[in-house]
Order: C-alpha cells, then sequence, then structure tokens
C-alpha cells in the first residue's frame, strides 16, 4: 500500500506559477518508491480526468500532455519520496483539481487506469 498526499494548489493569475509536490509513503519496506512511476492527472469540473505529465522511477523517462509541454516541467526526488510538478505561465483552462497516482513498475502511462495508489488532489485555480 502506497499512500500519496499532494500539496501546493491554491490561485495563481494568469501568467503565473504554482509548484504542486506529490509525497508518498508505504507500510513495509516493499513499498519502496523507487518502484513507481508517478503520474499527474487534473480534473476540471465536468470534465473527466486528463494526462498532464509522468515520470518513471529515476527520472529517464518522461512524458508531458501537449497543452502542458514547455510550461510544466516535472521532477522527483527518491530520497525524500517526493515528485514534483512546476507550473510555469499558468492559465485559466489549467484551472482543475490536480492528483498524483502511482504505477507500480512503468515507464509511465498516459491512462489514469494504469494507476493504483491516488492522492486526494490540489485544488488549482488560475483567475485574475
Amino acid at each position: 500500500q502506497v499512500y500519496l498526499v499532494e500539496s501546493g494548489g491554491g490561485l495563481a493569475q494568469p501568467g503565473g506559477s504554482l509548484r504542486l509536490s506529490c509525497v508518498a509513503s508505504g507500510r513495509t519496506s516493499r513499498d519502496s518508491f523507487r518502484d513507481y512511476a508517478i503520474g499527474w492527472f487534473r480534473q476540471a469540473p465536468g470534465k473527466e480526468r486528463e494526462f498532464v505529465t509522468s515520470i518513471n522511477w529515476n527520472g529517464e523517462t518522461i512524458y508531458y500532455a501537449d497543452p502542458v509541454r514547455g510550461r510544466f516541467t516535472v521532477s522527483r526526488d527518491n530520497a525524500k519520496n517526493t515528485v514534483f510538478l512546476q507550473m510555469n505561465n499558468l492559465k485559466p483552462e489549467d484551472t482543475a483539481v490536480y492528483y498524483c497516482g502511482a504505477e507500480y513498475l512503468s515507464p509511465g502511462s498516459f491512462s489514469h487506469l494504469d494507476y493504483i495508489y491516488w492522492g486526494r488532489g490540489t485544488q488549482v485555480t488560475v483567475s485574475s
């Protein structure tokens, strides 16, 4: 069992920045953070959960959705069991609840169905 907690959301103006964090913890030594790819997804009201980015265990395989490529950057610190999502040049259409998910022994996936553990999300609102 891996537990994920997102933080860092809030209100930002268009063109502004936010940095989200996803901290993982496990109950046993088998729940190693290094065994998991982490994905960020977002869900706006009335819309389906959509892929934002994913990062594999060592950070060498990273995927971005087209709407965020060039503006968002994902990274991870395995020593701190944390994945970061730096969001720059935010737009109103980035407004959503952002979730991180963990996918076991994978390079990362675009489908939320492949992720087995999820956090509760953090709200990001971009508005002037």
